[in-house]
């Protein structure tokens, strides 16, 4: 546990997020990173989760009765509590009678982007680190660190998002209805003006989702990781090193123990603290990125359409949770 604290208490706070890489060439090139290795097992996390909820979750046979109803499992409960709330709450007002046909997306983006978050809370880089010493000395490892730190990966999750979104406005709208979205629908002498803005707009959507996944994920992170660095800065000031007679000899004063044992006290609560905000930012950053593609999408759509929907769609009745989450 020690080894751990002080793993955690670096003199480089940044080196707990920032990618790491495992195999690399001889030209240099990362073939695999603590990263690639997060992206795996977070999509391998989500793939099994949700495949093991939605068998708990299905209508049973009809020799259970009323209790083929009943979803199975303290996790399934929890996961189509979110799935529920998510399509019902969030995405149908937005979509309405769309809804369906973007949810195994949607669902599939949240909960990915969440697991990824959420193995960025785990030291697993400082474990293995522990566990192989030689890892450490070379700084490397086959997984862990925070992958949605990575702007490559956030700015991958957002190309994906920008061509369901765009591809979405061209099958709702057509070529030329979604072309003429571009105009802003202002007059022809305008469009020289209105069509570049609205290009840019479009590319703009998506650099929004990758920066702020990006910087939320990145300075939570780096916070935790300083507070650390400060409470094992206070834990050595309880020994104060003297060199006598050559050799370096260790000894505990009382301001040092009362300075320390104050700076180590205040930043492992702030750090505690702190995590669990950074838990709470975790599913609010999966949610926030799942919400602003629910919003891009239905923006390109027909106009009429798009008004009946902010006038009526929180008049949606919920779906059954079993037939459709």
């Amino acid at each position: 546990m020690t080894n751990l604290l002080f793993l955690l208490g670096a003199s480089d706070p940044v080196g707990h997020v920032v990618n790491q890489p495992f195999a690399v060439g001889e030209n240099g090139y990362w073939y695999w990173s603590a990263h690639v290795g997060s992206i795996l097992l977070a999509g391998l996390l989500t793939v099994v989760t949700l495949a093991y909820a939605a068998t708990r979750i299905k209508t049973g046979p009809e020799s259970l009765g009323t209790d083929r109803y009943v979803t199975k499992g303290g996790i399934a409960h929890a996961i189509e509590v979110v799935c529920v709330y998510l399509r019902d709450t969030t995405v149908r007002p937005l979509l309405g009678e769309r809804t369906d046909k973007f949810m195994p997306f949607l669902w599939t983006i949240f909960f990915f982007i969440l697991f990824m978050n959420l193995l960025g809370l785990i030291p697993i880089v400082d474990l293995l680190h522990i566990l192989v010493p030689a890892w450490k000395d070379h700084h490397i490892a086959p997984v862990g660190a925070t992958a949605t730190q990575n702007l490559f990966v956030t700015a991958a999750l957002a190309i994906v998002s920008a061509l369901v979104i765009n591809l979405a406005g061209v099958k709702e709208l057509g070529v030329g209805g979604y072309l003429k979205h571009l105009t802003a629908g202002t007059p022809a002498y305008l469009w020289p003006l209105m069509i570049p803005i609205e290009i840019m707009g479009t590319i703009i959507k998506p650099v929004a989702l990758a920066l702020r996944l990006f910087a939320n994920m990145t300075a939570g992170h780096i916070l935790v990781a300083v507070l650390f660095m400060f409470a094992v800065m206070g834990i050595k000031m309880f020994v104060g090193e003297t060199v006598r007679d050559g050799q370096v000899v260790r000894e505990m004063s009382a301001g040092g123990l009362v300075m320390g044992g104050t700076i180590s006290l205040v930043s492992i609560v702030a750090a505690i603290a702190i995590y669990f905000l950074e838990l709470f930012v975790a599913f609010l950053q999966a949610f926030v990125f799942l919400f602003l593609t629910s919003v891009f999408i239905s923006q390109l759509a027909h106009h009429d359409e798009h008004e009946h929907h902010e006038g009526h769609g929180h008049e949606h009745a919920p779906a059954h949770a079993h037939g459709h989450a």
